[in-house]
């Protein structure tokens, strides 16, 4: 598997560019903007993601590991091919997808070249709870579950500030997979860990 590639530059048109490593040019498909960025002679490192069919292997590359890690989770959901997720990324950056899924705003992705309402509705339906991590800060607040809501009522009866108990759930849903589907008491003990024992007990004494 090819996960990254750097070398230089031979060429960069449209959204296809070839880097050359080690006298041998490999060809990426990025986003027109991406290779609009990059300059023939010059050194270049992406991120790449390697897809191999019956009848092609591709390269498929990235400026960094968040678009690359959307992008594979684009190309999971049911209808959306390689090419498709990347028309989606050329489109919308992965703080925008993942604000949209939130949100559940598919029309933000039927703006999209290719990409239909079936699929954007799909889109929106497959991903969600997976992007949290990417999703811009009032986003990530908006995708707080329930449980998640009960928690932060949890963690202030415990005697922490209703901020700094929002900001631990919101913590734990950003940073851990699947979080949002936790039970609350599992949501509890990763809070509680993400606080620690010196903010419990200085959370103690204010109480006190």
């Amino acid at each position: 598997m090819i996960s990254s590639v750097r070398g230089t530059v031979l060429s960069a048109v449209g959204g296809n560019v070839i880097i050359e490593v080690g006298g041998i040019g490999y060809a990426v498909q990025v986003t027109p903007e991406h290779a609009l960025a990059l300059r023939v002679g010059d050194q270049a490192f992406v991120h790449t993601s390697f897809i191999v069919r019956e009848d092609s292997m591709s390269l498929f590359g990235f400026e960094t590991r968040e678009q690359l890690a959307v992008f594979d989770l684009l190309t999971g959901v049911t209808g959306v091919g390689p090419k498709s997720a990347l028309g989606v990324l050329s489109v919308l950056g992965p703080g925008q997808i993942a604000t949209a899924v939130a949100a559940e705003d598919d029309a933000a992705f039927r703006k999209v070249s290719g990409i239909g309402p079936k699929t954007a509705k799909l889109i929106v339906v497959s991903l969600a709870g997976k992007l949290i991590a990417h999703a811009e800060p009032a986003a990530r607040a908006a995708a707080v579950t329930p449980a998640g809501d009960q928690v932060v009522v949890a963690l202030v009866g415990l005697g922490w500030s209703e901020k700094i108990a929002a900001d631990a759930v919101d913590s734990v849903l950003s940073s851990t997979p699947d979080a949002a589907a936790f039970p609350v008491q599992t949501l509890l003990r990763l809070a509680l860990a993400q606080l620690g024992p010196a903010q419990h007990s200085s959370a103690s004494t204010a109480r006190a």
